[in-house]
């Protein structure tokens, strides 16, 4: 059974991180072996530089090589060893979410990205990438009723426009790839579209 690369990605607040987990289940119910990871992060290394982008000042050149570097090791590391092994990686944001956030929010060249990814991965992409679409505004009060903000969540409503039509670009340049999920929707319905989107793109 070969390998699959599945990515959980969204606007802060947007619930995605509660879907890993009982997807990850699912799967294993069918016989799967699941890796759960994040980024940035996912190893001693990249969790390390994950405190650096979400709590250190810094511009957004900085940012995004950082951002990079967890990444590299991450995929050197774990994503694509258990790929090689036959595993589902489940990942908690990726390269989607770089540009989004970097690339979209921040304005960093979408060229020094593209370069930077090319170079990182290898060619490795997602086999689906499942997007939370919420309205900003909505997931900022839900941030707020749940954690204390970092560098990211602080940010104001105009970023994150910025950053959710980065995800949309995305989207809309690799639809093949991509299952936008209604992330205003109860979290059962969500959980239904999450295992639709499984069954449509991953099956066979």
């Amino acid at each position: 059974m070969s390998g699959r690369f599945i990515t959980f990605e969204g606007i802060d607040g947007a619930g995605k991180s509660t879907h890993i987990e009982p997807t990850a289940a699912a799967l294993r119910a069918t016989g799967r072996s699941v890796v759960c990871t994040r980024e940035p992060g996912g190893t001693e290394l990249a969790e390390r530089l994950r405190e650096l982008v979400l709590h250190s000042a810094m511009d957004g050149v900085s940012e995004t090589l950082l951002v990079f570097a967890a990444r590299r090791d991450h995929v050197a590391k774990v994503i694509a060893p258990a790929l090689a092994r036959g595993e589902v990686v489940l990942c908690d944001r990726f390269t989607d979410a770089t540009f989004a956030y970097q690339g979209f929010g921040r304005g960093q060249s979408l060229a020094l990205l593209e370069t930077l990814e090319a170079a990182v991965q290898e060619g490795l992409q997602p086999d689906l990438t499942l997007w939370f679409d919420l309205e900003p505004q909505v997931a900022a009060q839900r941030r707020a009723e749940a954690r204390a903000a970092d560098r990211f969540e602080a940010e104001d409503l105009a970023f994150f426009e910025r950053v959710r039509a980065g995800y949309l670009a995305r989207l809309n340049a690799a639809p093949e790839r991509f299952m936008r999920i209604d992330a205003s929707l109860g979290r059962s319905e969500v959980a239904l579209r999450v295992a639709q989107a499984l069954r449509e793109r991953l099956d066979g």
